[in-house]
């Protein structure tokens, strides 16, 4: 397939403005295909030759003006248009069209609870042309009319609101100027939940088989919807730009949403079968707000090319943190940002494959590479960046520039150089060297201190290894005289990075404690002074904030991954600290990366049984404190965590068969597929007791789990049946690929799957060759050898990046996780 050029793009944009798109899909062809008709109205600025693009099964017939054009014309994806003249001109395309079962195009899913089917459109970057001709770039935008034939008794959704006109026949509302990316659609027998709001229509949505779990939250989701909407209403000048706003939770969905103007689409784990901790709910809550945000930063105003998606994905992080710590219950965000989420730069940014918030346009020449760009630094670091902007602007500048944006671009396409000279008109800072610095330069910077100490007085200057500028807090926290367990505030004031002299000595002696970056105002790595961290070892669940801590125990992960702190005093700190933890989201931040990293690939093999015993102390201590059932979110964490670190089998299997934890929580489907999983993992159940807990729960979330144990069973029979669902055979779907791959690679089994080590390479390229992007990315996510921590799997992997041709997709993936495996080799060496 032949990928869009920037160049090509901007010598399109030049020659064509598109009007209008008048699509009639019909979706009752049949299970494989659905037929796609288009009419494009646009104007050729002067005579010459241009390209519309088309992925079809089978393409009946092309017009130009009325006269036809050879089908057979199509190359790939592209059909020429030659010979235009300058004026207005109609193109007419009628194609059949297929679904897609890897969340892409136009995706078809069959609920295995009811027997239901039901389809959604993904058209992110390229994939419109998967279900209508299209001019398909983000600065050629149009109007898009839309009707769709659907079986009796579904229900269709669009971008507009949609009527059901006759029969079958549905037409959704004309929409205001749009991208080709941006257009949706979702049909099938939904269960709705209908409101209004601010005079406009507001719903959401799932498959029939979820509806008693979203009438459960329809309340709580329906109310973060109002308070953010509300909300950007007060920040925002420019009123919400379309007619309605629909959320479809739907099946097998490759991202977290999307923002699908009018429809956003969600994943449907988001509706919950089971119980989920308050941090969970949060995260739910933080998506919601995300993608209302690009309503207006995407949507209204959308980039001009795809070296820009920062612009779209950075500002809505950023919004949505902000906005939901504002406007909901949910007012400690950022804890949860800091701790969970912004990991994700670090680790990004600290890569080969790092690049700049706002890279470089030749760096994007296309859209295969611009996909690339969808990582850790586009929306973690941009929104760390954007939330250090507002602390250095002020938050009344920043929006104010912020409303010049949208005013000067609404219904257009904006570059990062209209967005930084409409924040520039709102302050007299130098906002463009800012940007320059902090939006196109790659790094992580790493702030230490140094404290002196002198009569009566100490003083801190900072030791910084990079370039940016910074706006930090710096907080002094001294010792609890009645609890050495405890520490008190003592003060917090603001220090501007680098700086020319020493900051001007404080009065008093030496803090206990002083924590760099306090608020975790800004993007950078943080270290403590020996004698904080002694402090901090001491006394960390006594400093009184939890954003602090969060802050402490990031610098604590941040030494581990860099080699100056040992895993295992990671986790004896983690053993002191934790059972005493009071926020949530700090609980599941630390022991995630003590169960995936340190326990997973940071620890020879010899360590593990005493880190899954750490691991296994923590959670029991954790169950011992939430007896009480005050806090069932740390509760069912524990228990989660308490599964996953298991190495006996007798508990879980009293669980199991008792169908409960003594004590609470009762087994739901995701705890007994969890524990069900572990005993696979540990060879105490067969393929005969997982499909009777099939049988149990026949849902899509028990295929997969069923997948998932089939998979880790430590038998050869079990993994060569399970390769060749992956590698030999192409009938998965996304979601069932992700899940047998997570499955397969398990660290206890290293010996059993030694063999598929070398054959992944060569499995992987042919595959992600045949199958495209989405599953590559699952193909490197999942199913590369994680847990093979050796010289020899890093030297497999370096020849096959070194020889072999494989889709960018892929290559990204790998280059990205032979990095992590080398910097697991070399903590292993350091500690």
């Amino acid at each position: 397939m032949s990928v869009l050029t920037r160049d090509e793009a901007q010598t399109r944009a030049q020659f064509l403005d598109v009007h209008r798109y008048t699509i009639a899909l019909d979706l009752t062809t049949g299970e494989d295909t659905f037929d796609s008709r288009t009419v494009i109205k646009f104007t050729a600025q002067a005579a010459g030759d241009t390209f519309v693009e088309l992925k079809p099964a089978t393409l009946r017939s092309v017009t130009l003006d009325g006269r036809p054009l050879d089908p057979a014309a199509l190359v790939e994806n592209r059909l020429p248009l030659t010979g235009l003249t300058a004026g207005e001109h109609e193109l007419r395309v009628d194609a059949a069209m297929r679904y897609s079962r890897t969340g892409e195009g136009m995706h078809r899913f069959t609920d295995p609870a009811d027997g239901e089917t039901y389809v959604y459109t993904q058209l992110f970057m390229d994939d419109v042309q998967r279900v209508f001709a299209a001019f398909d770039q983000p600065d050629l935008k149009a109007v898009f009319e839309l009707t769709v034939t659907a079986p009796d008794h579904w229900t269709v959704l669009g971008n507009g609101v949609a009527t059901r006109t006759e029969g079958r026949h549905w037409t959704l509302a004309a929409t205001p100027l749009i991208s080709t990316y941006l257009v949706a659609v979702a049909a099938g027998p939904w269960h709705s939940v209908r409101t209004e709001h601010a005079g406009l229509p507001f719903g959401i949505h799932c498959r029939r088989s979820l509806a008693p779990h979203l009438d459960a939250d329809a309340d709580e989701i329906l109310d973060i919807t109002r308070a953010c909407y509300d909300r950007y209403h007060e920040k925002f000048t420019e009123p919400y730009p379309f007619d309605s706003y629909d959320q479809a939770f739907v099946p097998e969905f490759n991202a977290g949403a999307m923002e699908n103007p009018g429809l956003v689409t969600f994943r449907d784990e988001f509706i919950y079968r089971s119980a989920v901790t308050d941090t969970e709910r949060q995260t739910r809550a933080m998506v919601i707000a995300h993608e209302m945000a690009h309503m207006w930063f995407g949507d209204l105003v959308t980039l001009a090319w795809w070296d820009d998606i920062w612009l779209n994905e950075s500002f809505a992080e950023y919004m949505g943190y902000q906005t939901l710590t504002e406007a909901t219950r949910f007012t400690d965000t950022w804890v949860d940002f800091g701790i969970g989420r912004k990991s994700w730069g670090y680790d990004a940014d600290q890569r080969p494959s790092t690049h700049p918030v706002a890279p470089d346009p030749a760096a994007v020449p296309d859209t295969a590479s611009a996909l690339l760009n969808f990582d850790g630094i586009s929306y973690a670091k941009g929104a760390s960046a954007l939330r250090q902007l507002v602390a250095w602007l002020g938050e009344k500048d920043f929006l104010a520039g912020i409303n010049t944006h949208f005013a000067r671009h609404k219904f257009a396409n904006a570059t990062l150089a209209d967005f930084i000279d409409s924040l520039a008109h709102a302050t007299d800072r130098d906002v463009h060297a800012w940007a320059e610095i902090w939006l196109g330069t790659t790094g992580v910077d790493t702030l230490t201190p140094v404290i002196a100490e002198g009569e009566g007085y100490w003083h801190l200057t900072v030791d910084q290894a990079g370039r940016r500028p910074h706006r930090i807090v710096v907080g002094a926290y001294d010792t609890d005289p009645a609890d050495d367990a405890r520490l008190l505030p003592r003060e917090r004031f603001e220090l501007d990075v680098p700086q020319g002299e020493a900051v001007e000595p404080r009065p008093g002696t030496r803090p206990a404690l002083v924590v760099l970056n306090d608020g975790d105002l800004t993007y950078a790595k943080v270290r403590l002074d020996a004698a904080s961290w002694d402090t901090a070892l001491r006394a960390l669940s006594g400093v009184p904030d939890p954003l602090t801590r969060a802050v402490i125990w990031n610098a604590a992960r941040d030494m581990v991954r860099d080699g100056d702190l040992a895993p295992t005093a990671y986790l004896d700190a983690a053993r002191v600290h934790l059972p005493r933890e009071t926020d949530l989201a700090v609980v599941q931040g630390v022991l995630a990366f003590a169960a995936i990293h340190l326990t997973g690939r940071y620890l020879p093999d010899t360590d593990r049984p005493a880190a899954l015993a750490t691991l296994t102390a923590i959670s029991r201590d954790l169950l011992r404190r939430t007896e009480d059932g005050e806090d069932p979110g740390l509760r069912l964490t524990a228990v989660r965590h308490f599964i996953d670190a298991a190495t006996q089998p007798d508990t879980l299997q009293e669980w199991l068969e008792s169908d409960t934890v003594p004590g609470g929580p009762e087994l739901d489907p995701e705890l007994r597929w969890r524990v069900l999983t572990r005993l696979a993992v540990l060879g105490a159940v067969d393929p005969a007791a997982i499909d009777a807990e099939l049988e149990r729960d026949p849902s899509a979330t028990g295929q997969e789990g069923a997948a998932r144990c089939h998979a880790a069973l430590p038998a050869p029979e079990a993994k060569a049946r399970a390769w060749a669902r992956l590698f030999a055979s192409d009938d998965l779907s996304n979601y069932l690929f992700t899940a047998t791959a997570q499955g397969f690679w398990q660290p206890e089994q290293a010996a059993l799957v030694g063999e598929y080590v070398p054959r992944y390479y060569a499995d992987a390229v042919a595959l992600a060759d045949r199958r495209g992007p989405a599953i590559a990315d699952a193909a490197g996510r999942y199913a590369f050898p994680v847990y093979a921590v050796d010289e020899e799997s890093l030297r497999l992997g370096r020849k096959c990046l070194d020889s072999a041709e494989m889709i960018p997709a892929l290559r990204r993936k790998l280059a990205d996780q032979l990095d992590d495996l080398r910097r697991a080799l070399r903590v292993r060496t350091a500690s």
